[in-house]
Parts: structure tokens; C-alpha cells; sequence
């Protein structure tokens, strides 16, 4: 059973978001009810562009400059 909701969540949260932002979000959250200390939102945060960054990079690297 645990498979099946593991399968149908990756399937729709690809679509919709990534999981990084997912996380992001999360962090968010759980900063925000106070789970999650500011210091470590902050790391996630920089964790969160800076993956991003480089996937952006290595995207443009890849394929070329958008036109």
C-alpha cells in the first residue's frame, strides 16, 4: 500500500513542483510553526538556489543561451 501512495505522490509532485521546492516549502512551514530555527531555514534556503542554480547553469551550458 505504501508503494501505491508513493508512486501517485511522485507522479503529481513532478508535475506540479519540484522537490526541491517542495522541501523549500516545507522548511518554510515548519519555520513558521516553529519547528525549524531560522539558521536552519536559511542553510535550506541556500541549499534550495543554489542547486538550482547549478541545474539552471547546467541546462544553459547543455543546450545553449535561450533565444
Amino acid at each position: 500500500m505504501g508503494e501505491l501512495v508513493r508512486a501517485f505522490a511522485d507522479k503529481y509532485t513532478e508535475r506540479f513542483i519540484s522537490r526541491k521546492f517542495l522541501a523549500w516549502l516545507v522548511a518554510t512551514g515548519l519555520c513558521a510553526y516553529g519547528t525549524v530555527t531560522s539558521d536552519n531555514w536559511t542553510a535550506i534556503t541556500l541549499a534550495y538556489i543554489g542547486t538550482q542554480a547549478l541545474v539552471d547553469m547546467a541546462v544553459r551550458w547543455k543546450h545553449g543561451p535561450e533565444q
